[in-house]
């Protein structure tokens, strides 16, 4: 694993060339951008602090203001509005949005995760060991989150009836604690979590992925706006490159990403960080891609499932060309 990532790197850096080294770039003031984190300040976040604190955005001539996000539809209103130029947000929300044209004006440049990392957990006990003994359950997950949004599509693939199973919305927060005090079966969120969730309840804990029947989704991706695209190409490959030069220390250095976080976020529990960045490493390769048929592949699967009218192609949300 560490001479993949090791190589992604390489890749990364390789790709960068020259560029904001050589003594004319050095000489331009630094370019200003704002970045909304996908939600919060969390383990799987960190990767933005320590592009910054290892002065990669530095080094890309980029001074960058680290946001912390609140989920899809806050991210593209700041996009929108032109508060933040860069964000994380779940591929498969942002593209459902798109597709029922509520969001349209950004595209993803990197994945930062290659699958959906949606899951539903729950602890020893509940007799819950599969997708259909779900039928008659009570699943809490966040309201209006990607994980209540895409789980009528995973009820569908995996073999039982949504309307058969009880979804309790409420704050993220709060999902692992109802869970712990068995309030609810089980708890629809991202498989990140699992250590988190075992430490609440002090159970073993059975993780359910989405991505075992939803192959072709994305989990988070790195957006921009459009017109940022087209007005300066250069300062979105140089943030990308960056962006993902974190994200490949991080994976190879969990421990150091998480003191990075919570020393510029101390609310981010280093024991949660560490966590939530080492269950990353096997849905990070490889570094960055986007892969086009795989995203027309999952824009057929959540038009497939009802949740967005067919029309919608891979142009309209991703440009692939900034991570080869």
């Amino acid at each position: 694993m560490r001479k993949r990532f090791a190589a992604a790197l390489a890749v990364v850096l390789i790709v960068g060339g020259c560029g904001a080294d050589n003594s004319e770039s050095a000489a331009e003031p630094p370019d200003h951008v704002t970045y909304a984190t996908g939600f919060g300040a969390v383990g799987r976040d960190a990767f933005i602090w320590v592009a910054r604190d290892k002065g990669y955005f530095q080094d890309a001539n980029i001074e960058i203001d680290i946001q912390k996000g609140a989920g899809n539809v806050p991210n593209l209103t700041m996009l929108k509005s032109g508060q933040a130029q860069f964000a994380a947000m779940d591929f498969s929300g942002a593209e459902v949005l798109a597709g029922t044209d509520k969001f349209t004006d950004w595209r993803a440049v990197a994945a930062v995760h290659q699958q959906t990392l949606v899951s539903i957990m729950t602890t020893a006990g509940t007799g819950i060991t599969k997708p259909t003994d779900l039928t008659g359950k009570t699943i809490a997950t966040a309201k209006g989150s990607v994980s209540e949004l895409l789980f009528p599509a995973y009820a569908k693939k995996a073999g039982f009836d949504a309307a058969k199973v009880k979804i309790q919305g409420t704050q993220p927060t709060a999902l692992n604690g109802l869970m712990a005090t068995g309030q609810v079966d089980a708890v629809s969120t991202f498989l990140l979590s699992k250590k988190a969730l075992e430490s609440a309840s002090k159970k073993p804990v059975t993780v359910m992925p989405y991505s075992d029947y939803l192959k072709n989704l994305y989990g988070n991706v790195i957006v921009t706006r459009a017109q940022l695209l087209n007005a300066d190409r250069d300062l979105v490959r140089r943030f990308t490159e960056a962006a993902l030069k974190g994200l490949a220390y991080s994976l190879e250095h969990p421990d150091e990403a998480a003191a990075i976080l919570n020393k510029a976020e101390p609310t981010a529990a280093i024991p949660a960080a560490v966590g939530e960045i080492q269950a990353m490493k096997p849905y990070s390769e490889p570094l960055g891609k986007l892969n086009q048929q795989r995203v027309a592949d999952g824009i057929a699967e959540l038009s497939s499932a009802g949740l967005m009218p067919p029309g919608l192609t891979p142009d309209k949300v991703a440009d692939f060309s900034f991570v080869p």
